[in-house]
């Protein structure tokens, strides 16, 4: 497949966009799994993830991956659960001991643009992205449209609710854009 062919890239984060939490005014929503499900008991913030979000993840029209610090942890614990398969996981640079890179991460973090940013434009590799996060700014979204040079999305979540219709509405409108003007 060339690149030109290559569906738009989905990265996803999970705490705040799957896993909703902070403080609101009632509860938040729970919802059970089937016994032997990967991670039962091991975190009791994967209650709030509503299996719904894998079929309605899976319908839009791009390659989902993982960009959060969950990691693999992502495909044992958090696709089981929406009933989604492994998906591939943006390996995150470690902190650079070389000076100028170091100087760099301090410039970016003192500037507000997300230490995730960077990465997630390499690992576009030019190609059309959405990038589903609750820690996006402007800054972030200034950058991207300065150094990548294909189109992006950087969709900001409500942490205390997740990943709404609305969202999903956005997502799914951006990248249907995108495949009507091929």
């Amino acid at each position: 497949m060339t690149r030109t062919a290559q569906r738009p890239l989905l990265f996803l984060d999970v705490d705040g966009p799957l896993i909703p939490f902070g403080a609101t005014s009632r509860p938040h929503p729970t919802y059970g799994t089937a016994p032997g499900t990967p991670g039962t008991g091991a975190n009791p913030l994967l209650t709030r993830i509503d299996p719904r979000h894998g079929p309605r993840l899976a319908a839009l029209p791009c390659e989902l991956v993982w960009a959060t610090t969950w990691m693999e942890d992502a495909n044992a614990w958090i696709a089981p659960r929406i009933g989604l398969p492994p998906l591939p996981v943006v390996h995150w640079p470690e902190p650079s001991e070389d000076e100028a890179a170091a100087g760099q991460e301090s410039r970016d973090e003192r500037d507000g643009l997300h230490w995730k940013t960077r990465a997630l434009v390499v690992r576009a590799a030019g190609r059309p992205f959405v990038w589903v996060d609750d820690e996006i700014t402007d800054t972030d979204r200034t950058w991207v449209s300065a150094h990548h040079p294909g189109p992006a999305l950087l969709h900001r979540v409500n942490p205390r609710r997740g990943l709404a219709d609305s969202d999903y509405t956005t997502l799914d409108a951006w990248l249907r854009s995108l495949a009507d003007g091929a």
